[in-house]
């Protein structure tokens, strides 16, 4: 095998911002909520390597046949593999592939399979990364073969067209934008990019707690919301100041009840797949304290990751916090996101 660039090697990578920058010289594309991956093309031979530079064909097998009709006999492309549920991309079913079994993945594959979104070509013979990006992105439009399973990412040099993008797919689970200078060189590794993603606030339930390794504080807030009148479990949030997380315990010690707060579903302190083993012990408390947090994303029923704590809603009641705040528009038109392109 002699690949135009030996793998593995790291993706270029994007620094968070709050604002989708604009001025000359600015492309956007949609911010596709999956597995970053770089496919790499020697003739017959494939290799897929992930974000950190693990191989990851062996999870996709469905991509092998699907890359061999998308990409030229000797190229590497970087982009996102993301699966479609009917209601927009699944990053649950994603990582449902990160299995031992292959008999397993082999089935998932064959029920829900994955696709992959190119954004960026990096070798087409020849190493190209020295190259500006739209003249990469001009051949990665040339010699990349559309398909079902495999297409290139809509692109925009227009910032009104891309934040109608930020808000029109958010429902279909993009995640925001990413914008790109015209002329950069692909850098491995470095945050040479610009990522803007969904920040939402919601009001939840404070249905219990866990406390700090030195048990002076708490830890974290684990939160609730409402659905069907049982209060369900969504995340927590541990962005407090030393001294309010001592004056805090003190507090929610008071609402110590011995009473389960949250109902059916998900609940904090359950058997983790991911770690093999509980969670860290919670303490329950009456579910009568509301605060509002910001988060980035939802996946499946929780936060993707921790969210962030905004305030004190004293003056909103628990019934009040349901799971319909977090409802979105289902916009999920995978066709029309790509015909943006």
């Amino acid at each position: 095998m002699s690949y135009a660039i030996s793998p593995p090697i790291l993706p270029m990578l994007a620094k968070a911002a709050s604002h989708i920058p604009s001025g000359d010289g600015w492309l956007y594309e949609p911010k596709w909520d999956g597995f970053r991956a770089i496919v790499f093309r020697d003739e017959d031979a494939l290799y897929i390597g992930s974000r950190n530079a693990k191989p990851l064909l062996r999870y996709f097998p469905e991509l092998e046949s699907a890359m061999k009709r998308a990409l030229p006999q000797q190229a590497v492309v970087d982009g996102e593999i993301v699966i479609a549920g009917p209601h927009g991309l699944d990053f649950d079913a994603l990582q449902l592939r990160i299995h031992p079994a292959a008999s397993r993945v082999k089935m998932l594959s064959e029920t829900q399979p994955s696709m992959f979104v190119a954004f960026d070509l990096l070798a087409l013979n020849q190493d190209l990364r020295t190259e500006p990006l739209d003249e990469r992105r001009r051949l990665l439009e040339e010699s990349f073969v559309d398909a079902d399973d495999t297409f290139v990412t809509p692109q925009t040099s227009d910032i009104e067209l891309a934040s109608t993008w930020f808000d029109r797919y958010e429902g279909a689970g993009l995640d925001g934008i990413v914008a790109k200078r015209h002329d950069l060189r692909y850098r491995s590794g470095d945050r040479a990019m610009v990522k803007v993603k969904h920040l939402r606030t919601v009001d939840c339930v404070v249905g219990g707690y866990r406390i700090s390794k030195s048990n002076d504080g708490i830890s974290s807030l684990l939160l609730g919301l409402y659905r069907d009148g049982s209060l369900h479990y969504v995340g927590h949030t541990s962005s407090f100041k030393t001294a309010d997380r001592r004056s805090l315990l003190g507090e929610l010690r008071k609402l110590e009840d011995g009473k389960p707060s949250f109902g059916t579903g998900r609940s904090p302190g359950g058997a983790s797949r991911w770690t093999g083993s509980d969670d860290k012990e919670w303490v329950t408390i009456s579910p009568v304290l509301v605060c509002e947090v910001a988060f980035d994303h939802m996946q499946g029923d929780r936060f993707r990751h921790g969210s962030t704590f905004v305030r004190w809603r004293a003056d909103k009641q628990p019934d009040e916090c349901t799971w319909e705040q977090l409802e979105l528009p289902n916009l999920f038109d995978l066709n029309e996101i790509r015909r943006s392109r």
